[in-house]
């Protein structure tokens, strides 16, 4: 089990977060990956894009894993200027998580979710590490990191 991992069963203990922590020996890193290791739809897998405003503040895009996020959408979503990617040490600095293991809640972030996640009723996210996954129901996600549910795909 990895720090990361512990750190995140923690938050969902704390914050009575109706889902389930899942850990395993293979990668979970792509959208491809994950859904072998955890013997599910890959239309079930949503991935997050970190992004950085104008102010340094995280944003993070909520997406099927099939899809792609859009900056000028984000940018729509919140009224900004369109900001930009952010790198791996900006992502791991202020989600607390390496990429490819990033979850879509428990940190201080703008969550932006598109409205093809909420199609599905269950869903898998990050678990903390690229061996982990987080199973929720999309409404629980809502719910838990205060997302705003808008088209920010391409």
């Amino acid at each position: 089990m990895y720090q990361d991992e512990e750190k995140l069963k923690k938050y969902i203990v704390e914050s009575k977060v109706q889902g389930e922590h899942l850990s395993f020996s293979q990668s979970c890193h792509t959208v491809k990956e994950a859904a072998t290791t955890a013997k599910a739809d890959p239309l079930n897998f949503v991935k997050n894009i970190c992004m950085i405003d104008a102010n340094g503040q995280l944003i993070v895009a909520i997406i099927k894993g099939e899809d792609r996020a859009s900056t000028s959408q984000v940018a729509k979503a919140l009224n900004i200027e369109r900001p930009r990617l952010a790198t791996e040490e900006e992502i791991l600095k202020k989600t607390g998580y390496p990429s490819g293991g990033i979850p879509s809640f428990g940190y201080p972030a703008k969550f932006l979710i598109d409205p093809r996640v909420m199609e599905k009723e269950i869903i898998y996210t990050g678990g903390g590490s690229k061996y982990s996954l987080v199973k929720i129901a999309s409404k629980e996600l809502v719910r838990i990191n205060n997302g705003i549910i808008f088209k920010i795909r391409k």
